[in-house]
């Protein structure tokens, strides 16, 4: 056997079928018995798939016909390796969730990639894992033409499916399957959190119960009865799709519930469970229904194919991860958007306003500055700086947010989400597609402009602030604290002396986690009734009494989110040169903000001799760090929003055009208000379909 394929270059598949199945039939002394039909399925198998519209046949269908030995052995060979295979496993399992901890589901499906689950050599599943390995074996089946498979099921002679329901006959296995999932959906759609989400279904008897006894009646009738099918005309099968319509309906209403619940990450993949379930379900139902002849074949190879696509993907690692995140990231930008829209400036007086908001930051910021370096002078360790340093961002940031200011680059991840909202909900569609993205280039040019006058408030207050404290430490202690460490911080902004751009390009990311964390929270609290909670507190409702408990409970409500999002902003800011310094890689952060302070202390320790093209670089580094710092973390949190709300990425195409030719057309309004009016159509729109909800 082995000499064949070493005196063959390229083993034709009619040479394998004459050499296995001819008159020698050598598969018979093969030691594995599957190796016949690796080695067929290796020569059937497209090299590249993405080229490949259609899987032709017709060579082996050719073969067959011609020659009666070969097809009368393979058609003994496949029924002898299939015979009592049991797959009900398979139909009930594989591309199914088995665990809704999702990091050891992730964790287990990448093992099972290197090193994949082999079950029982009774199963069928053993065979599909060593004939069918590769994860795009689904995809070439499924472009194998219907009408060559059904003349191979013909000369191969395949008996029916619905000719047995024998214990390990095919419709057995496959009852056996359906029995299995009922049984899970109707156990796991009464659980406690499930069943929060959807208070409408109450009083009302559980869709699933229903569905099962009807299921159970049905398995019964199709065991019992001679022809082991049902019709689409039976009453049975009319009330089971429609309680399986309602079982569905019930997933879909508690997914549009988390909106008002919240949802977490343990309740997102039960429903995904059950709604996968119901979805296998309802294909396992149709494989019951014979209404011609022809469908017993039919069903039985759409069978057959089914089997081999749901094992392939059964560790599909990248499906698995999308579709559990999407609704999770959905809530979360959800909040970020609704928070993002007051970043948005489109009004004179809204954008002065910006500008205050940005000068009260950037002066909080010019204090954190000269704190900082006070901070490296002392002598602690790699974790005590980072914990120093943390400590002083987060208090920072955390204060620029409650009282009402505003740090430039911490809208982008915001405001993000607020765009893709209003494209994803239509509100911009006033007629034709190009005026959707014409309107939403509008809008994003008040983003960059709202984005712009914060870094102009931000800069030109750290500044002079930094100044004017470095100059106050040395005038009355006599020390000038940015002395020794002036050309560090000058050499920093540097984008061409220095990894400045890359330093901004982490500084853009941990932007980005910020505002994924405020979402995260705010998910998270309306999930677990956390406002409701420290309403009705009884031990607090005593001490503080009703009115200030409520208060207490709005101002954790509206406020705690941002609090715990600016907390964890400012350990990252604060801890990665400390973890770069630990791990020997040459990790900081750049902000523009904390730029332009670090800038006047640097002039004010080298007493302002600072060589003209230092001071260059020094300065058209802010700038650029500035646009780094934007252009992370918008690009992240729009892929996110893009991801979240199953909008195409090559929309985008359509949307960078549509702003780049507006920026040609108007490119003082990225910079400046230019409206005369007061709100557009456009706004006065996003605002009215925000109203209504």
């Amino acid at each position: 056997m082995k000499a064949f394929f070493k005196a063959t270059s390229k083993p034709t598949i009619a040479g394998l079928l004459t050499e296995f199945f001819g008159e020698a039939q050598s598969w018979r002394e093969t030691n594995d018995t599957l190796e016949p039909l690796v080695e067929l399925i290796r020569l059937i198998r497209p090299l590249k798939i993405k080229n490949v519209q259609t899987v032709d046949l017709q060579e082996i269908i050719t073969f067959l016909k011609e020659n009666y030995s070969c097809r009368k052995q393979l058609s003994i060979y496949l029924k002898e390796i299939l015979k009592e295979k049991k797959f009900n496993k398979i139909l009930s399992d594989a591309a199914i969730l088995q665990d809704v901890d999702f990091i050891f589901e992730v964790k287990k499906r990448i093992f099972a990639k290197f090193l994949p689950y082999q079950p029982q050599k009774d199963t069928l599943e053993y065979i599909l894992n060593q004939v069918f390995y590769l994860a795009n074996d689904g995809i070439w089946i499924n472009r194998i033409p219907l009408n060559q498979l059904a003349e191979l099921y013909d000369l191969l002679k395949f008996k029916s499916i619905y000719d047995s329901t024998e214990p390990n006959s095919a419709l057995s296995e496959l009852l056996v399957a359906m029995h299995l999932i009922t049984q899970r959906i109707s156990g796991r759609a009464m659980e406690t959190d499930v069943i929060k989400m959807v208070p409408e279904f109450d009083d009302l008897e559980s869709p699933f119960s229903a569905f099962e006894k009807e299921f159970f009646l049905i398995e019964d009738r199709i065991r019992s009865s001679d022809s082991h099918y049902i019709t689409t005309d039976d009453l049975s099968y009319a009330q089971l799709l429609v309680l399986h319509k309602q079982c569905e309906e019930f997933v879909e209403k508690a997914f549009h519930n988390s909106s008002k619940y919240g949802i977490s990450l343990r309740v997102n993949q039960n429903l995904l469970k059950i709604r996968q379930q119901l979805e296998r379900l309802k294909f396992l139902i149709s494989l019951l229904i014979v209404d011609k002849e022809k469908d017993k074949k039919n069903n039985g190879i759409i069978l057959a194919s089914r089997l081999i696509k749901f094992n392939c993907y059964k560790n599909n690692v990248r499906k698995f991860i999308a579709e559990s995140t999407q609704l999770i990231s959905y809530e979360i930008t959800q909040h970020t958007a609704k928070t993002g829209e007051h970043y948005i400036t489109e009004s004179r007086n809204e954008y002065f306003k910006m500008f205050k908001t940005a000068l009260g930051g950037g002066f909080i910021v010019g204090i954190l500055c000269i704190i900082k370096v006070l901070l490296s002078k002392a002598d602690t360790s790699f974790f005590g700086h980072a914990f120093l340093y943390s400590m002083n961002y987060a208090i920072g940031f955390i204060a620029i947010y409650l009282l009402g200011f505003t740090l430039a680059t911490k809208q982008p991840a915001m405001t993000a989400s607020a765009l893709i909202k209003a494209l994803e909900e239509g509100v911009l569609k006033q007629g034709r597609d190009t005026e959707k993205y014409k309107a939403f280039a509008i809008l994003f040019a008040r983003v960059f402009r709202s984005q712009f006058i914060a870094f102009v408030g931000n800069v030109i207050m750290a500044f002079p602030v930094s100044l004017l404290g470095i100059w106050l430490i040395d005038h009355f202690l006599h020390y000038n604290i940015a002395a020794t460490k002036w050309e560090s911080l000058l050499i920093d902004l540097s984008p061409i002396h220095s990894l400045a751009i890359f330093h901004a390009a982490i500084a853009g990311v941990f932007l980005f986690l910020s505002g994924i964390i405020t979402g995260s929270v705010a998910n998270r609290d309306k999930h677990n009734q956390v406002y409701f909670r420290i309403t009705e507190h009884p031990f607090l409702k005593r001490n503080l009494g009703k009115t200030k408990t409520l208060k207490l409970a709005k101002l954790y409500e509206k406020r705690w989110a941002g609090i715990i999002s600016n907390f964890w902003f400012g350990i990252f800011m604060g801890s990665t040169a400390s973890i770069g310094l630990f791990l020997g890689l040459n990790l900081d952060i750049r902000h523009i903000t904390f730029g332009s302070g670090n800038l006047a202390l640097a002039l004010y320790g080298a007493n302002y001799e600072v060589n003209n093209a230092m001071l260059f670089w020094g300065i058209f580094g802010i700038g650029i760090i500035g646009l780094v710092n934007f252009m992370v973390s918008f690009s992240l949190s729009m892929g996110l929003a893009f991801r979240s709300r199953a909008i195409s990425l090559f929309e985008l195409r359509f949307v960078t055009v549509s702003i780049w030719n507006h920026f040609k057309s108007s490119p003082i309004s990225f910079f400046f208000p230019t409206e005369k009016k007061g709100k557009s159509v456009v706004v006065e729109n996003y605002l009215n379909v925000e109203d209504s909800k």
